[in-house]
């Protein structure tokens, strides 16, 4: 800022007009001596910070940018009391990182994960252990995909807001399933559609006090769910899901509400290891954290439905499908020479890599059959054709990538496309068309 008495809230007018005018031409670049809208400082002085800030580093805040204004929206369309608090101090620390250029770290009263130990998927784990070890290899492997698939669906699951669980359980302990909720929104659920907070799996963080507030009504829309799309799944999901999941959750049930469950004793794996057939880490592996993550077009969709639900980043794909998280079997011929080499998990054989190459380099491969007799129709794109030809215009696949850092002319062409969308498509919010653009 120019001055330190300077409260000015950023490089917005404070009086916007309540529809703007439509854009007729692009911008020009915008001058550091231009005044701003709001304080009438020059823009310098709005960035003079950032003089000497690495591109990484900028592209950290810029992301940083992008989730408060996310937050901001989330703050205004959100409903819940309790929803909307935690919704804005996010939104508020994230806006303190950006002045301050630091990481967000939630602070307060909340603690740090992990809140409870054995977390939910290690008791899951211990229950599998505990009541199927010495079931035959197949049958232990159905009881295996049941856990995966019940995992799943709690790292996705909606929680009730605190309101809504005091009208449908007014004798539970509300003030601590607050602190629970609250955490889960913190550390689980926003950080799915906020890249810049850390992100933790529901199940790795939470235990059986959580577990125990949502288990019942969880089992009974799983239940109901499974039954209304049992039209829809293959015949042997249908046989999984409606013979074999009711029955392990019954069971899981017992365990999660009884006072003396071993599952939930910390010396566990401590015990089952020295007389168990099969180790826990082995029963079922952990699925990866997913970072890359489907946003809604509107916030609207972060709206609490009336009871748990799953949560906005997850309804892409439906959570009744036991092979989430399933590793692939490996049925290539293992030889001593290759167990020599490091295995990389998504490794590529080389005999697929070469077949590959030798299809894209053919280009009677390529191309296809002769189209000689569609002379008389040419393509429509034939004029656009020659223009690239001749070098007038080109063609080029663009995109965003998380995994290497794109080139300035790449990220010249991804804002000048995020232009065309804004010109084109005036009332699209300018929030969406960003994120359509610029996520990989």
């Amino acid at each position: 800022q120019a001055e330190e008495s300077c409260k000015c809230n950023g490089w917005k007018n404070p009086n916007p007009p309540p529809t703007p005018p439509r854009a007729e031409l692009q911008q020009a670049g915008v001058s550091l001596a231009e005044p701003c809208r709001s304080c009438s400082h020059a823009l310098a002085a709005h960035v003079s910070h950032l003089e000497n800030v690495s591109e990484e580093e900028m592209n950290r805040l810029l992301g940083i940018v992008l989730d408060v204004e996310y937050l901001f929206t989330c703050v205004h369309k959100e409903e819940d009391a309790d929803t909307k608090q935690v919704y804005f101090y996010l939104f508020k620390l994230l806006r303190k990182c950006i002045l301050q250029m630091g990481k967000p770290v939630v602070e307060g009263s909340l603690e740090s994960p992990p809140f409870e130990k054995p977390s939910i998927e290690q008791g899951v784990n211990n229950f599998v252990q505990y009541k199927f070890s010495h079931l035959p290899s197949k049958e232990r492997q159905t009881i295996v995909e049941l856990a995966k698939m019940f995992l799943n669906r709690i790292n996705y699951w909606h929680l009730e807001t605190p309101s809504q669980r005091r009208l449908r359980s007014p004798n539970d302990d509300i003030a601590g399933y607050k602190v629970n909720y609250t955490r889960w929104l913190c550390y689980c659920n926003v950080p799915q559609f906020c890249d810049s907070l850390p992100r933790y799996e529901t199940t790795q963080v939470f235990g059986r006090t959580l577990l125990r507030s949502v288990f019942t009504i969880m089992r009974r829309q799983l239940l109901e769910q499974a039954r209304q799309e049992k039209d829809k799944l293959p015949q042997e999901k249908r046989t999984l899901i409606l013979t074999h999941f009711p029955k392990f959750l019954s069971m899981l049930e017992e365990e999660v509400y009884s006072q003396n469950s071993p599952i939930w004793d910390q010396d566990f794996m401590v015990s089952s290891s020295q007389t168990g057939q099969l180790g826990i880490q082995t029963v079922i592996s952990p699925p990866p954290v997913a970072r890359s993550v489907s946003y809604s077009a509107s916030p609207s969709s972060l709206e609490q439905p009336n009871s748990g639900n799953m949560s906005p980043a997850c309804k892409v794909s439906s959570a009744l499908d036991p092979n989430l998280g399933e590793k692939r079997k490996n049925n290539e011929p293992y030889s001593l020479e290759d167990a020599k080499k490091p295995r990389v998990v998504g490794d590529i054989p080389i005999e697929l890599i070469n077949e590959v190459m030798s299809t894209i380099t053919d280009p009677a491969a390529m191309l296809g059959p002769e189209t000689n007799f569609l002379s008389a129709h040419s393509a429509r794109d034939e004029a656009a054709r020659l223009e690239e030809r001749r070098g007038v215009i080109e063609f080029h696949v663009v995109g965003n990538s998380l995994n290497q850092k794109p080139n300035k002319k790449i990220m010249m062409w991804l804002v000048g496309l995020q232009n065309v969308f804004s010109h084109q498509l005036p009332r699209m919010p300018k929030e969406y068309i960003t994120r359509l653009v610029f996520d990989p």
